[in-house]
């Protein structure tokens, strides 16, 4: 099939709607379909649409399904799709798509009824690093990656106040690599690695950078209000580690419920304890990382190629 990938653009910036539209333009060329992607389907002609952000791309979708009467469109659901609520614009897009995308399970809980038999789970795969250890790390210290860009749902500097109230010995050391997409969020991420020895910002990464610091390090964290099911979730778990997570829909989705690395959103006291306790403890963090192992399936690549190619056959 004629496909065309529509994504939010954000020029100059690697954020996870760009990273996933190309790994499914691969996976698609690899399938045998043309391919092209941008954030504008304004003249494009092709057989199916995905779109990634039911919310943000309506008006392309819209656009499409207008000048494309007889194709398809899958919409591909986000975090901010679905979470806290489903949008007036995200239910336009969701009732115009022939089918929908979630990538993990919580989402079926949230998305009405009347459309679960549009409803597919795709978990997005990872594909082992070629690059672990790669980042050059403190071997004194308890290396902690934060991989998040800067803006407001991320809740990015919930880690460096935890990191203030970790104990006067406590070895934590914090790497944010996050490009800043809030009016002023570089300004203080910036007086943050000046003034808390705990945390440095290292500016937005490469993709291979990032995947690269979250091997090299002890921990994982992510801090997000809302999540679809954060990308960098699989890589942890392909690279083996451990991560210490907000309890949200979208990442209880791929980690499940009793995880023992998750702790309420906002909840810097409770970030603080898991932190210190992780740092500390080495059967709890043994636990985390055997936890993480066990998840390694879930992020097959062979399986998300599958599901796929299965999805797209049935639209054509």
């Amino acid at each position: 099939m004629d496909v065309f990938i529509v994504y939010p653009e954000q020029a100059g910036v690697v954020t996870g709607n760009f990273c996933s539209a190309v790994q499914w333009a691969e996976i698609l060329i690899a399938l045998g379909h043309n391919v092209e992607s941008g954030g504008s389907a304004a003249g494009k002609n092709a057989e199916l649409l995905i779109a990634l952000n039911a919310e943000k791309m309506h008006h392309e979708i819209s656009l499409f399904s207008r000048s494309n009467p007889g194709s398809r469109i899958v919409v591909i659901l986000t975090g901010t799709d679905i979470y806290p609520t489903v949008s007036d614009l995200s239910m336009r897009s969701m009732e115009m798509a022939d089918r929908l995308v979630a990538l993990q399970a919580n989402a079926s809980k949230v998305i009405p009824d009347v459309l679960h038999e549009k409803l597919t789970v795709i978990v997005q795969s990872v594909e082992p690093s070629s690059i672990a250890g790669a980042w050059e790390m403190d071997p004194e210290a308890f290396n902690v990656a934060l991989v998040a860009n800067l803006r407001a749902v991320k809740d990015p500097f919930l880690a460096a106040v935890a990191a203030r109230q970790l104990p006067e010995q406590s070895r934590t050391s914090i790497r944010h690599a996050g490009f800043p997409l809030d009016c002023g969020s570089d300004e203080r991420a910036r007086q943050e690695s000046a003034d808390n020895l705990r945390y440095e910002w290292l500016g937005g990464l490469t993709p291979a950078e990032s995947r690269a610091l979250i091997s090299s390090s002890d921990v994982l964290l992510v801090t997000s209000r809302n999540e679809g099911a954060g990308r960098v979730i699989g890589e942890a778990v392909v690279d083996g580690t451990p991560i210490i997570a907000t309890r949200v829909e979208g990442i209880t989705g791929l980690v499940g419920e009793d995880y023992g690395g998750l702790f309420p959103v906002g909840d810097v006291s409770g970030l603080t304890a898991l932190l210190t306790r992780a740092e500390n403890d080495d059967v709890f963090l043994g636990d985390l990382s055997r936890s993480c192992r066990e998840l390694a399936p879930l992020f097959d690549p062979g399986a998300e190629m599958q599901a796929w190619e299965e999805l797209v056959t049935a639209l054509a």
